[in-house]
């Protein structure tokens, strides 16, 4: 299927149907294949399940998400329901970014609550029926499909459509100019991706990572259900909960957003395992590396990079900031950082210029940094990165995420909980020199690459030129040539070297700087491969 670069719609603003989102159709779809539980499907179907205890006209209980979700692991997995009338069973991009609301559809719009609710419409890679229900005064109501809301374009849609519910939906948010703007979306599988004020969507958020990369396939989870409570008025915050539920696990899912120059969202999971979870992933991010200054993959672009994130950020659990630059491999590279109790980790868009890219329409200078902070002792464990090869820019090749080290075992219940920011630098940062930029190159001779690293930091602008020492270990191969040059003007620390790789296909690399015996930088972390 052909993808478009960017989507424009009115359905998902700037919202590309990347990899992330074929996979998410495809995966789910191959998951279900014969997985469904035809004693369950005869007794009651899962949608029916969900009505007759939290549906239409019923009186909700935030417990009684969980307790679905419990009742519905017992129970054998059946799918979401991806059936659409043969007008929108096979739209493509064009087709589909042409349905347009007739008139404005924003829930509690005009009622000064802050934030709005815009249901999407299903079709192209958005197939799946996800229930939408809204909390409004203790009691649930259903927010059902109505064909006459919608211009269809060039579609011929019959009037008896029917009530075939939506794929998702996005939360608009009121400027301090009165103007609202999206500023959260939620559709396909688990994913959902939110944005600061000014800013363009771009990271993407997982509420549920299952076996990414594996050679059986990724388990893509995905949500059946929303309740979304009426905001206060006032209150510029919205809570919401979901039903996650997939082949190997349910969930339930609380979300608190809160919008603003920084987007906060309180994430509260607890999962209840059909079978042993042996590779799961929490506080999942998808974003795209394509090239940049050290990576260019040969590409005759016209921009001189393309990228949403710059590197992964860690702060483990002994106090250690850690920066790992991110990279377009030529084959799957697979990187697991092992901790005990992180304090936080993120995929960060650190080159603010628009310089750095050149680019007038997808702006990738404004798109996000998304960090997240456990809340609790998540135990011991390893925050993974994925570097996927890509030869597309609309290619999510990106995901970072924490694994457990141990198994979640069947039958059981597990509870997590972590704190997103959504933002353009986030709110804890390294008390030290960051490394601010990278460019690689070929070097003297064979195979051997030149390296360019900049620390800038205030720390560095008052510590005698002379009492810095860039401090590095390469393995296996090795290194010649190490120089370092000092602007204090500029508070940047410029450190070149050469790696020889020898006969080596991987080569990691570990830089700090020193001064008098303390580290005075983020730990600068890279791994070379051909």
């Amino acid at each position: 299927m052909p993808v478009p670069p960017d989507i424009q719609s009115p359905m998902s603003p700037r919202m590309s149907p990347s990899r992330r989102d074929v996979l998410a159709s495809i995966g789910v779809s191959a998951l279900a294949l014969g997985a469904g539980s035809p004693a369950f499907a005869q007794a009651q179907t899962p949608q029916a399940f969900i009505q007759s205890r939290l549906g239409d006209g019923r009186p909700f209980d935030a417990a009684g998400v969980a307790e679905l979700a419990r009742q519905l692991s017992k129970q054998g997995f059946s799918p979401l329901p991806s059936d659409l009338p043969g007008v929108f069973a096979n739209l493509n991009y064009g087709q589909y970014v042409a349905i347009r609301p007739r008139q404005p559809f924003t829930i509690w719009g005009g009622e000064g609550r802050g934030i709005g609710l815009e249901p999407l419409h299903r079709g192209f890679v958005f197939t799946n029926q996800v229930d939408i229900y809204l909390v409004e005064d203790g009691a649930v109501r259903r927010v059902g499909y109505d064909a006459a809301r919608y211009d269809f374009g060039g579609l011929n849609v019959p009037a008896n459509t029917g009530d075939i519910g939506y794929s998702g939906f996005r939360l608009l948010a009121t400027s301090p100019e009165g103007r609202p703007y999206d500023f959260a979306i939620f559709q396909g599988a688990t994913f959902f991706r939110a944005l600061a004020r000014g800013q363009n969507f771009g990271a993407i958020a997982r509420a549920l990572t299952l076996k990414p990369a594996e050679a059986r396939g990724e388990e893509f989870p995905f949500f059946r259900a929303f309740w979304l409570e009426r905001p206060a008025a006032g209150s510029n915050s919205i809570t919401l909960h979901a039903l996650i539920d997939s082949e190997s696990t349910t969930g339930a899912v609380r979300m608190t957003l809160r919008p603003g120059d920084m987007t906060i969202i309180d994430v509260e999971t607890s999962l209840f395992p059909r079978v042993n979870l042996e590779h799961v992933g929490f506080g999942g991010i998808g974003s795209t590396y394509f090239f940049g200054p050290n990576d260019n993959r040969g590409t005759e672009d016209i921009r001189p990079g393309v990228f949403e994130s710059t590197g992964l950020q860690i702060f483990n659990g002994k106090g250690e900031w850690l920066w790992r630059p991110l990279h377009n491999p030529e084959t799957l590279q697979i990187s697991a950082f092992v901790d005990n109790a992180p304090k936080g980790f993120g995929l960060l868009q650190r080159e603010r210029s628009y310089e750095a890219f050149q680019d007038d329409e997808q702006r990738f200078d404004r798109r996000p940094s998304l960090w997240n902070e456990p809340l609790g002792d998540w135990g011991q464990g390893s925050v993974q990165l994925l570097e996927i090869p890509t030869d597309s820019e609309v290619n999510d090749n990106i995901l970072a995420y924490w694994r457990p080290k141990a198994a979640i075992a069947a039958g059981s219940e597990f509870a997590f909980a972590y704190r997103q920011y959504w933002c353009w630098t986030p709110p804890e940062r390294p008390p030290l020199a960051i490394a601010s930029s990278l460019r690689t190159g070929v070097g003297t001779s064979g195979r051997r690459r030149r390296f360019i690293v900049d620390f800038t930091g205030d720390i560095l602008g008052t510590t005698p030129s002379g009492d810095i020492k860039a401090v590095l270990s390469v393995g296996p191969g090795s290194f010649q040539n190490l120089k370092q040059w000092s602007y204090p003007e500029r508070k940047t620390v410029r450190v070149a070297f050469e790696l020889d790789p020898g006969n080596e296909n991987a080569c990691e690399m570990r830089l700090i700087l020193e001064a008098n015996g303390k580290q005075i930088s983020e730990t600068w972390l890279y791994r070379w491969t051909p």
